[in-house]
């Protein structure tokens, strides 16, 4: 608009100039014509001069803004590659710290290991008869490879179990624990099992009747423990978001020799709070006693949750179990869909869930096998689920728990190995 207003204003300038020429007859008209023209283009070619330095001055500028704004730009890239390369290393020297953490974990599982045959074996080799060992290699030879434990006595048994521990064959199983409706997978329980020295695989069933008498079964939550800090700190490089559910027998939290030890190593790695949740039967926590209890809260008070297993009786007391620090119960799918009322519920299942929110308690159906119970757990608002449907246990092989051994040791104080004298 401005520059049409300028050309306009100099067409008129040069005609009035040219009329006024020929008006007052200074020259002939068509060379007053010419004049006023000639006017004409002078303005235009001044307005025009004007305009390109204005340009030029408006690009001096512009290019200037550009090039502070690339300096600006190189100086950003610069400290962002700083910011990366300090993050990486920050990364890095947390994986190297992790690593060697579990290093010194297996080192000390290691040693507890060496140390474990001189302080249990007086009690568990005085259970064991004349001649286990032969007795056990007859059986073999007798008996099928998958049914050879069914047939060996008690002492036997025993005898089996203490090789076992001692020579650390005791796997770690995981079987995944998911959110309903959705199915995702949000939990692992960690289950031990017993190998024997063909590879017959010891189910719980099996040694725990055995080992409990004998005083071993802190030894195989021991073993346990060591195997579910290893896995949560290897699947903590990945995600935060899974917690891995870890068994606690009745046996260990009434050990007052054990169990104040494994508090105590449990409060130097209570940076796995969010990450490990204990888990403890009916019966373990009914007959915990007072001390029993203060454990528990000691326990919670360190940021772990815990669960309760084997509920056979649901009268409890929720407000209690509340206070001390649990935050999961499992319940059986087939007393939740038909034995109700054989359990002492005090509801019934459709409101069973609500009786357990208002104490802050997560339901967990286990051993669920079919989409049938599924479709009737939804209908009871089930929170999580767990069962051969949704998973079986499988074991954890050796690559991923153990760390590479080129990792360089280093002693720890933080690490404080428990264990249990004859």
């Amino acid at each position: 608009m401005t520059n049409a207003i300028i050309v306009f204003t100099s067409a008129m300038l040069a005609a009035i100039g040219s009329l006024l020429l020929a008006i007052f007859n200074v020259v002939e008209f068509p060379v007053a014509i010419l004049a006023g023209a000639a006017l004409f283009l002078g303005i235009t070619q001044i307005h025009a001069a004007i305009l390109r330095k204005r340009e030029k001055r408006q690009t001096r500028t512009e290019i200037a803004r550009l090039k502070q704004a690339n300096k600006e730009i190189r100086v950003a890239l610069q400290e962002t590659h700083g910011h990366i390369e300090q993050v990486k290393a920050t990364v890095e020297a947390k994986a190297n710290a992790q690593s060697k953490k579990i290093v010194a974990e297996l080192q000390v599982l290691e040693s507890l290991m060496r140390d474990f045959a001189g302080k249990i074996a007086t009690s568990a080799r005085a259970a064991a008869v004349a001649g286990p060992a032969e007795q056990i290699m007859e059986r073999r030879t007798t008996a099928s490879a998958k049914n050879y434990l069914e047939t060996l006595g008690e002492p036997e048994l025993l005898e089996t179990i203490r090789a076992a521990l001692e020579e650390n064959r005791v796997d770690l199983y995981l079987q995944p624990i998911v959110s309903l409706p959705q199915r995702k997978l949000r939990y692992y329980e960690a289950l031990s099992r017993l190998r024997a020295e063909d590879g017959a695989v010891i189910m719980p069933a099996q040694y725990m009747k055995v080992a409990a008498p004998a005083g071993l079964m802190s030894v195989v939550d021991n073993l346990l423990l060591f195997r579910c800090v290893q896995i949560v700190r290897r699947l903590t490089v990945k995600t935060k978001e899974i917690a891995v559910f870890c068994n606690i027998s009745g046996d260990t939290l009434a050990d007052q020799e054990f169990f104040p030890q494994f508090l105590e190593y449990m409060h130097h790695n209570r940076d796995l709070a969010s990450q490990i949740v204990f888990e403890f039967s009916q019966t373990a926590v009914t007959k915990a006693g007072a001390q029993g209890d203060s454990n528990l809260m000691y326990l919670s008070n360190l940021g772990f949750a815990l669960s309760m297993d084997h509920v056979d009786n649901l009268a409890l007391d929720f407000a209690k179990m509340k206070g001390l620090g649990f935050r999961y119960i499992k319940v059986r799918a087939e007393t939740l869909t038909n034995g109700m009322q054989g359990a002492n519920a005090l509801v019934a299942a459709e409101d069973f869930k609500k009786l357990l929110a208002r104490h802050g308690l997560n339901l967990i159906a286990e051993r669920v096998e079919d989409e049938k119970t599924v479709v009737q757990l939804l209908d009871y608002n089930v929170d999580f689920a767990q069962g051969y449907l949704f998973g079986e246990p499988r074991a954890v092989r050796d690559d991923q728990v153990r760390v590479p051994e080129f990792v360089a040791p280093e002693r720890q104080a933080s690490i404080v190995p428990f264990k249990r004298s004859a």
